[in-house]
């Protein structure tokens, strides 16, 4: 299919995306967990509100909440409506205890995804921190925590897409981008990681179109990142899985901006899959391909990819109901190799996959 470069995006509407997640005051002290859940996407836009952390491990496991970013906000979250709403301070000990049982409860709803632990271990030390204060101390600071990561997010994705948009290449009609999965505005707390740098270069004037891949078999490009992309008014035209090499042959993608879950030592990314496919075909028709992330998507204390777990799924979401005779394999991730990742784009700088130790270290 051949198209020509269409004039590139100056106005984009960021407005009409909602925050995929809010942690919220209520009397008492309580807090409520408030989310789009993106299970009803695109035909619907609703949004929840929950007291229990309990619900929010289910919408974490059942795709309501997702993305490696969010998942790290909304694992502090939760264990912090834990702190706020069903901790019991009269033994001090116990109550850590029991912390600690839940912290271990929340981070291990999606294993792969390493921002989860991230967050749930960062709120549970503010709570260590502070659990010799009087009770509503306690709560008062481990809110304060989870609204400072919510504003800290979209600090980061801002960055991200600032860094990410000045890697493009100046296009007359602006660059064509591939992106898989979703790692826009609702797999954070707001505006995105690899559609944050779409956003950031169409607010530049340099984006023709974005290619989304439908992403089986939960079809998170199809539901999430078309729709995102068609909210804000930047042109989307979706694609089949395996339609993203006949474009990268033909020459018409300019550049490959996808998320990540996990990022070891040495640069291998896991991501959605089918990410590695991607990878692989970019390589072949000499496509950039760009990884987007926050630094806290970096588990420097794994070697390589494989090493990082990969969160087996229901074989319902290839085929339901299945037929006798047939077995599924359906992992949630795939690994790619760093020595297929042209760059890793940071909130604090872009990084070779070889070097990314370095933008840990700043500060």
């Amino acid at each position: 299919m051949e198209q020509s470069k269409e004039n590139a995006q100056s106005f984009i509407q960021l407005d009409r995306l909602p925050k995929s997640l809010e942690l919220v005051r209520l009397e008492d002290y309580r807090v409520a967990l408030e989310y789009v859940d993106q299970r009803k996407l695109p035909y619907e836009l609703l949004r929840q509100s929950t007291e229990m952390w309990q619900e929010v491990v289910d919408a974490i496991t059942t795709l309501a909440l997702r993305g490696a970013p969010a998942l790290g906000v909304a694992g502090a979250a939760a264990f912090v409506m834990w702190v706020c709403n069903d901790c019991v301070f009269k033994d001090k000990m116990a109550a850590l205890e029991q912390a600690k049982a839940i912290a271990h409860s929340i981070a291990n709803a999606r294993p792969t995804a390493v921002n989860l632990s991230w967050g749930v271990s960062l709120a549970l030390a503010v709570f260590e921190e502070h659990l010799d204060d009087p009770e509503h101390e306690i709560k008062i600071a481990c809110f304060e925590f989870v609204k400072k990561l919510e504003a800290d997010d979209e600090c980061s994705n801002r960055a991200i897409g600032a860094y990410g948009a000045a890697l493009l290449p100046k296009l007359d009609g602006g660059c064509t981008i591939l992106t898989h999965c979703n790692a826009g505005s609702l797999a954070t707390v707001f505006y995105g990681t690899a559609l944050g740098v779409v956003y950031a270069a169409a607010e530049a004037g340099n984006i023709s179109r974005v290619y989304a891949d439908e992403t089986r078999p939960v079809g998170q490009g199809a539901r999430l990142s078309a729709w995102e992309l068609a909210q804000v008014g930047i042109p989307v035209t979706l694609i089949c899985d395996n339609m993203a090499a006949s474009l990268m042959a033909k020459g018409e993608i300019d550049a490959v901006v996808v998320g990540a879950d996990r990022i070891a030592a040495n640069g291998d990314t896991a991501n959605k899959i089918g990410t590695l496919s991607v990878a692989v075909a970019a390589h072949t028709f000499g496509v950039p391909f760009y990884v987007a992330a926050p630094t806290s998507t970096f588990d420097l204390t794994i070697s390589s990819g494989a090493e990082i777990p990969i969160e087996q799924r229901s074989p319902a979401e290839v085929l339901d109901p299945l037929y006798e005779g047939v077995e599924v394999y359906n992992p949630a991730f795939d690994v790619t190799p760093a020595r297929f990742i042209a760059a890793i784009i940071t909130e604090k700088g872009v990084f070779s996959p070889d070097d990314i130790a370095k933008a840990c270290c700043l500060s």
